[in-house]
């Protein structure tokens, strides 16, 4: 019953988690670990998976949490690999941080650029089409802090791509 159980949640939400995943880090590879990993957090605590109110938001909210523990972690590799301080010049002569200066009009590398809080909110409200309650349940923050990061973060990020968005990628977005 039990396996039966999981496996039909599997089934039903792996791809969704893949894809949030996806989103969150920006590679697809280490989607396909985190949703592995998330999943396998599920299935350890799949009793109180099964009994939470919303058990695909608990597995979101599992996802973040590793999406976020992976993307501090490699910064943290980026700055051990990189020198002390972004102040490191390369061959080119340009600061570390100017590989991130031209414009760039592709989303995803935009909404890697984006704080993970605003991330996760613009994503869950906008590509998952979740409601700001949902994203709060999801993220474990209050509904007033879903809408001031996704405000935040849809702004940032027409600022990140050059102007006003109105859609993003097939999403409806915040001006």
């Amino acid at each position: 019953m039990r396996d039966d159980a999981f496996r039909a949640y599997f089934e039903r939400h792996h791809a969704s988690l893949s894809r949030l995943a996806f989103l969150m880090t920006g590679d697809a590879s280490i989607a396909d670990d985190l949703a592995a990993d998330a999943l396998t957090e599920v299935w350890r605590h799949w009793d109180r998976v099964r009994s939470a109110d919303d058990p695909a938001a608990y597995g979101h909210g599992i996802l973040m949490n590793l999406a976020r523990r992976w993307v501090r972690r490699r910064g943290r590799e980026r700055l051990l690999t990189s020198g002390l301080s972004g102040l490191t010049f390369g061959s080119s002569g340009r600061t570390r941080d100017d590989h991130d200066v031209p414009a760039v009009l592709d989303v995803r590398s935009a909404l890697r650029r984006l704080p993970h809080r605003r991330r996760a909110c613009v994503v869950l409200r906008y590509a998952f089409g979740l409601s700001e309650q949902e994203v709060a349940t999801t993220l474990g923050i209050s509904a007033g802090a879903v809408k001031s990061a996704t405000s935040r973060g849809a702004r940032q990020l027409a600022g990140l791509l050059g102007g006003p968005v109105t859609r993003i990628d097939g999403w409806k977005a915040a001006r």
